[in-house]
């Protein structure tokens, strides 16, 4: 198994229209490798590379345990292993469906109805593949230490390398880099309908993802692992 800088679990739509929709789009197809044509979409506020720019080199995805480099010692066929027998062990969860939402300045794609079995599944994987989590350098501690996070958030980063999981973990396929206002809400009008066939309803998570990012930071989809708990 080739090595990458670092590591994540990510849920990615299976194959069909949905992860179709979601590669040409970002313009990066993380599970064949390639680079993607955008699709055309008349009235963009900007050029589709622009607005894409931010979320394109880690494919369409949702972070269930968010990038980590290996703890020395370790090694990739070692992690795929660990995530195979856990995902054995844990339960596919079924959502109401997805919806088009903005969150923060950027276009999302966000579970709709009750989340909290979805919530345990991301903070389960968390905590057990913990152990194959090398600590952040310096650097990127002070990265993360450098944006504006509640003392929740910085207790979090310190324990688990991320200020955005447990009680802060949201689900989210991200389809834009951090957009103002104005732009987010125009690109939400006309992408609302080129969505909305394409989004299931229910949403069944039957499985869990490893990808890898490379060494030029594009991630690759490496593994799907079945939730058969």
């Amino acid at each position: 198994m080739k090595e990458f800088q670092r590591y994540a679990i990510y849920w990615a739509p299976e194959p069909g229209p949905l992860a179709e929709f979601g590669a040409a789009w970002l313009g990066w197809d993380a599970a064949r490798g390639i680079d993607r044509v955008q699709p055309p979409l008349p009235g963009l506020p900007r050029p589709l590379a622009e607005l894409t720019e931010a979320p394109r080199r880690y494919g369409f995805h949702a972070t269930l345990k968010p990038p980590f480099r290996l703890v020395e010692g370790t090694t990739p066929e070692g992690l795929s292993g660990a995530v195979r027998r856990l995902a054995a062990s844990l339960a596919p969860v079924t959502l109401d469906g997805l919806a088009l939402r903005r969150l923060g300045g950027f276009l999302a794609l966000v579970p709709t109805g009750d989340t909290a079995a979805l919530e345990a599944l991301a903070a389960t994987l968390v905590a057990e593949l913990d152990p194959w989590r090398a600590a952040l350098t310096p650097e990127a501690m002070m990265r993360r230490q450098s944006a504006r996070l509640t003392d929740a958030q910085k207790t979090l980063l310190d324990r688990w390398g991320y200020p955005y999981v447990m009680e802060e973990f949201r689900f989210h396929l991200t389809l834009t880099g951090a957009l103002p206002e104005a732009e987010a809400r125009a690109l939400e009008a006309l992408l609302a309908p080129v969505v909305a066939p394409l989004l299931p309803r229910p949403l069944a998570i039957r499985d869990i993802c490893l990808f890898g990012e490379a060494g030029d930071g594009r991630f690759h989809l490496l593994h799907r692992y079945e939730l058969s708990g």
